[in-house]
């Protein structure tokens, strides 16, 4: 446990300093191929357009993905602990730093800060639609901010704390079948016609996985914007998480981003545009002040409070569970 402790905490802090970089192939990018493979096998190769038949499909792409990720992840662990602990300690911190992602969610949204700043609309939009899954040719500056900020405060529970959570209860195993569910919504559980019946178990899958971290995230939100400083509010993010956290149409993604468009007194969500078709969203927030490229760099100073808070307080979960 002491190892499983110090690697939770030596990733973490790797992940704040390194990020993700460009040049380092993640680990994740394995699991997206394998999906995709899977995607292309059980729709394209079959040719399979029939409700039942595109669900069973679906059942096996998630089956086949979460035991391959498992048994890899797993016997790899397995194997460097079989030849040391302290080599099973640092290949632990290395997939833990792996798994989160802090410092690349604060990069890639501060590179839609830097290009607003310069007035460079279409670079903003460009880089905002690296982060984000709807059209963004036609948003106006606020809307690329707005864009950003509610990526950040969504992905503070999907990026961070849920597979943080995941870290501390069940380790790099547990963090990586985390991840697979994850990144099987972002790529098949979409409700088009392709993937309405084929990534129907992936979506649900996703959404029960994220219950309960979504919630927890944005608690720790909530804690967070009642930090030092005026720039947030701590009252009305919990006024507008109570009020707000469930417009949406998934019963997770609007918890987190409730608590952020409170604590900075923003009108978050509201129609948007998906690959060319305007789907309505109801608003979240009130509409006290318009969205300005410097939300961008509020919402990532919520992200890394709540962040560091979530760590504390697995590793004091952790403490307690190893001395009593």
């Amino acid at each position: 446990m002491y190892y499983h402790m110090i690697a939770f905490l030596a990733g973490f802090l790797l992940d704040l300093l390194i990020g993700d970089p460009h040049w380092l192939y993640h680990p994740v990018r394995l699991i997206g191929n394998l999906i995709a493979a899977l995607d292309h096998r059980l729709l394209d190769v079959t040719g399979i357009r029939n409700e039942k038949k595109e669900r069973r499909a679906g059942i096996l792409l998630v089956t086949v993905v979460l035991l391959a990720t498992g048994a890899v992840s797993g016997l790899l662990l397995w194997g460097a602990y079989a030849i040391a602990p302290v080599a099973g300690c640092i290949l632990e911190s290395i997939m833990t730093y792996q798994i989160l992602a802090t410092k690349c969610l604060k990069v890639e949204s501060m590179k839609v800060y830097e290009r607003l700043r310069a007035d460079d609309l279409a670079g903003a939009r460009n880089a905002v639609a690296m982060i984000v899954g709807r059209d963004t040719q036609n948003l106006d500056a606020a809307g690329v901010a707005k864009a950003a900020v509610e990526t950040v405060a969504e992905n503070t529970s999907d990026g961070v704390i849920a597979p943080m959570i995941c870290l501390a209860t069940g380790g790099p195993v547990l963090g990586f079948l985390y991840k697979a569910v994850n990144t099987m919504d972002s790529m098949v559980g979409y409700k088009n016609e392709r993937y309405l019946n084929f990534g129907r178990t992936a979506a649900k899958l996703d959404d029960v996985v994220n219950y309960i971290p979504a919630r927890i995230s944005a608690a720790l939100m909530i804690a967070a914007a009642y930090g030092p400083g005026k720039q947030f509010s701590g009252k009305d993010a919990l006024r507008i998480f109570k009020r707000d956290r469930y417009n949406h149409a998934s019963p997770n993604s609007a918890q987190t981003e409730a608590a952020c468009a409170g604590a900075m007194h923003l009108r978050l969500a509201g129609d948007a545009s998906y690959f060319g078709k305007i789907v309505k969203k109801p608003f979240i927030g009130d509409d006290l002040r318009p969205v300005e490229a410097e939300d961008i760099v509020r919402v990532n100073v919520l992200l890394y409070r709540s962040a560091v808070i979530g760590e504390i307080l697995c590793l004091l979960a952790l403490l307690v569970v190893t001395l009593f």
